[in-house]
C-alpha cells in the first residue's frame, strides 16, 4: 500500500476553485501561522536557493542567504496580511542580501570563480554535453553583464517572475522593467558574441 502524498500548496481548494499558493497560505495562516509558514518554505525554498546560487556562485553562501531570507520572512509581522505580496518581497530580500554578500566578499578578497574539478563520472551523452556547454557559456557571459542587468535577467528567466513581480522586487515602474530587460538581453547577447 502506497503512502498518501503530501498536499502541495497549489492544490488547496476553497469553494471548488483552486487558490494560488499565496492565497492558500494566507487563508491557512488565519488558523495556523506555523503551518502556513511551513508551506511557504516548501513553496519557495528551492527557488530562493537557486536565485542566490546564480547570483553568488557559491552553494554555501546561497544556502546562508536563503536561510536568512526565510528567517526574515518568519519575523515579518505583515507576511500573511491580505495586501502583502509574498513572492516579490522574498525575492527582493534575497536579492539585496546577495548584493550585500557580494559587495562584502569583493571588499575582502574579490570574487572567486568556482573551478570545476574533474571527477570519475561516466561520459555524458552528446545532447547533455551541448546543453551543459550552452548553460556554461551563458553563465560566463552573465559574469560580464553589469550587476543591475544580470539581476533582472535572473529574476525573469531563472526565477520566472512576471514583469509586475520584478517591478515590485526592484522597486521601479513596469516600463522601467521592460526597457531594462531589453537592454540586459542586448548586453548579454553582445557578451556572448564577444566570447
Amino acid at each position: 500500500m502506497s503512502k498518501p502524498r503530501a498536499a502541495k500548496v497549489s492544490e488547496f481548494e476553497t469553494g471548488g476553485a483552486v487558490e494560488s499558493p499565496e492565497a492558500a497560505m494566507k487563508a491557512l495562516a488565519q488558523r495556523n501561522r506555523r503551518r502556513a509558514f511551513e508551506l511557504l518554505v516548501r513553496e519557495y525554498r528551492d527557488r530562493l536557493f537557486r536565485h542566490a546560487l546564480y547570483m553568488l556562485r557559491d552553494p554555501e553562501e546561497a544556502f546562508e542567504a536563503t536561510q536568512e531570507t526565510l528567517m526574515k520572512a518568519y519575523l515579518e509581522p505583515a507576511l500573511f496580511e491580505p495586501a502583502f505580496k509574498i513572492k516579490p518581497w522574498l525575492f527582493r530580500v534575497i536579492t539585496n542580501l546577495c548584493y550585500n554578500m557580494s559587495r562584502d566578499k569583493r571588499r575582502r578578497r574579490g570574487i572567486l570563480k568556482a573551478v570545476p574539478r574533474p571527477g570519475n563520472e561516466p561520459p555524458l551523452p552528446l545532447d547533455e554535453i551541448i546543453c551543459a556547454e550552452t548553460r556554461a557559456s551563458i553563465m560566463d557571459a552573465l559574469e560580464h553583464v553589469p550587476e543591475k542587468h544580470r539581476s533582472i535577467l535572473l529574476l525573469k528567466y531563472y526565477d520566472d517572475l512576471s514583469y509586475v513581480e520584478i517591478a515590485q522586487v526592484m522597486g521601479c515602474k513596469l516600463g522601467t522593467v521592460m526597457s531594462r530587460l531589453s537592454r540586459a538581453r542586448d548586453k548579454l547577447q553582445a557578451c556572448m558574441k564577444s566570447e
